[in-house]
């Protein structure tokens, strides 16, 4: 069973930064496309970014792009998102996804897409 833990997560003013981590265990990551997803109070799960397990092609959010940035690192089982130029809008719980199966990255945009789920890592943007 493949279980990931984010953390970094926090409170940071606007224009700041922060960089959450997802860690894995149970399962190398390294053949797995792992997204990044958020979800606000009252609001859907939404998509963040998402990058693929071995050439490493990233798809963002269009209002996320240019502002944060997914990596992983197969040698640690861990996969990041930089978070720059944050906003007040960007406050909300985000979650770690992994998908085992191969797929074109379109597919990462949905949460459906993904078996296995991290509990979460809060991060509040004040104005």
């Amino acid at each position: 069973q493949v279980q990931l833990v984010e953390s970094g997560g926090g409170l940071v003013q606007a224009g700041g930064s922060l960089k959450l981590s997802c860690a894995a265990s149970g399962r190398t990551l390294s053949d797995s496309s792992m997204g990044w997803f958020r979800q606000a109070p009252g609001k859907e799960r939404e998509f963040v970014a998402g990058i693929t397990p071995r050439v490493g092609r990233t798809l963002y959010a269009d209002s996320v792009n240019n502002r944060f940035t997914v990596s992983r690192d197969n040698a640690k089982n861990t996969v990041y998102l930089q978070m720059n130029s944050l906003k007040p809008e960007d406050t909300a719980a985000y979650y770690c996804a992994a998908r085992t199966a191969q797929s074109i990255l379109a597919v990462l945009t949905t949460p459906g897409s993904y078996d296995y789920w991290g509990q979460g890592t809060q991060v509040t943007v004040s104005s």
